[in-house]
């Protein structure tokens, strides 16, 4: 599985941005793709996932009500939607898939076998 993440760029505090993940090699239906972020000095740190049934994604408790996970599976592609962006949401972000994981494991960075290069996101206050 291939993946290409894109979409970062500079918001403002407030602002909205839609990050992609374009998904190569396997189809949606077949991955459980999830959504990670780094910033400086930090762990990886989990954001959302969606598995490949498509069933309610998941969130972590930072995020959840402003982020959202989508996929196209015509199109092979995952979103993040991200709303009311705040400065400590500032990370390079992942995707990431397996065609594996279990349930218990879908916060856990180390349970995905593929991953994309990162997109920056930067939020100014």
């Amino acid at each position: 599985v291939q993946l290409q993440a894109s979409g970062g760029g500079l918001v403002q505090a407030g602002d909205s941005l839609r990050l992609s993940c374009a998904a190569s090699g396997r189809t949606l239906r077949a991955i459980t793709v999830g959504w990670f972020r780094q910033a400086p000095g930090k762990e990886r740190e989990f954001v959302g996932c969606i598995h490949r049934t498509g069933y309610t994604p998941i969130y972590a408790d930072s995020v959840k009500g402003r982020f959202t996970v989508s996929k196209d599976n015509a199109k092979n592609l995952v979103y993040l939607q991200m709303d009311n962006l705040r400065p400590e949401d500032t990370a390079v972000y992942y995707c990431a898939a397996s065609a594996t994981i279990i349930y218990s494991s879908l916060r856990i960075p180390s349970a995905y076998a593929h991953w994309g290069q990162g997109t920056l996101v930067t939020v100014s206050s």
